[in-house]
């Protein structure tokens, strides 16, 4: 299966539920007026669009009619998928150009956060990179275990310590161990955490201290892995971790698994933080770059166009 069937599978349930009904909804129109574009915004309301980005989304698309001339409302299907895909371009690609550069994984329990790290790592291995993973979420054993998993997987160094070790000095050795072989990227796992606690929150600023003062210069990348099938939660969950950590891009796991696809434009939207990869299935190669273009030709293709 191509890089494009991947997505467009994995976006069904989006597609067949709030896609699908912005479909019919636009056919059972023969005007475009007022009530077209309220019924539009009730639709990517429920949708998980999120009601500020839903009435952005309308509002583009209002000045869009009106420059064009547009008359037909099944003209309206294509100018949302342009807009659409006007709102989550820029700042997909991961910024990883020095050697080492370094991916600080963060999340809460459950998302995929592990399994994530392990397909990232494999994704970079592909593009020729050297990868290094760092296993500083000590508070379970099991972390531990899963990262080494997919260290074997993915043919990639792991740097380690026991259960209940500092995970601060773990990334440590881990920077050690890339200077050392001339790794490319390291990628340090973290334990799950809420934004609320204090004590955990804590230790990833500590870790953030020693990225910073054993690779001043290098590319740091805060990614945040959400579990799309949450959906508005998952935007909540976003902007409290942007307050307190500092995020540049956010991995958005189980979209294969939801019908809330339309949380992407709320994250992009409201908090400015772009969507970095997106997990479209349970494969070692279903955590997929994100691009804005593909991610909305795949959101709006029709069923008789497939």
């Amino acid at each position: 299966m191509g890089l494009f069937s991947k997505i467009k599978q994995g976006l069904k349930k989006t597609r067949d539920s709030v896609v699908g009904q912005i479909d019919s909804m636009l056919k059972s129109f023969t005007k475009i007026d007022d009530e077209l574009f309220e019924e539009l915004e009730e639709l990517l309301v429920m949708g998980d669009v999120g009601v500020a980005t839903a009435t952005k989304i309308t509002d583009e698309l209002k000045k869009k009619v009106k420059k064009q001339g547009v008359k037909d409302p099944q003209e309206i299907y294509t100018l949302l998928e342009q807009t659409v895909a006007e709102m989550l371009r820029g700042g997909e690609e991961l910024s990883l150009n020095t050697k080492p550069s370094v991916i600080l994984v963060i999340g809460v329990n459950g998302v995929g956060k592990t399994t994530t790290i392990g397909k990232l790592a494999n994704n970079l291995r592909l593009q020729g990179k050297k990868v290094i993973l760092a296993a500083a979420d000590t508070f379970r054993a099991a972390a531990i275990e899963q990262l080494e998993i997919w260290a074997d997987r993915c043919s990639c160094d792991i740097v380690k310590q026991s259960e209940g070790s500092d995970p601060a000095a773990v990334v440590f050795d881990a920077i050690s161990a890339a200077k050392a072989r001339g790794a490319d990227v390291i990628i340090c796992d973290t334990a799950g955490r809420l934004h609320n606690k204090k004590y955990l929150m804590d230790e990833l600023s500590k870790i953030s201290r020693i990225i910073d003062r054993e690779l001043p210069d290098a590319d740091k990348e805060y990614l945040l892995v959400l579990d799309a099938t949450t959906g508005q939660n998952a935007v909540n969950q976003a902007r409290e971790f942007k307050n307190a950590a500092g995020i540049t891009g956010i991995v958005l796991t189980k979209l294969d698994g939801t019908a809330k696809g339309g949380v992407v434009l709320s994250i992009k939207e409201e908090l400015d933080v772009p969507v970095k990869y997106i997990g479209v299935g349970e494969q070692i190669d279903d955590l997929q770059p994100f691009n804005s273009d593909e991610f909305a030709k795949a959101l709006f293709t029709r069923d008789d166009k497939e």
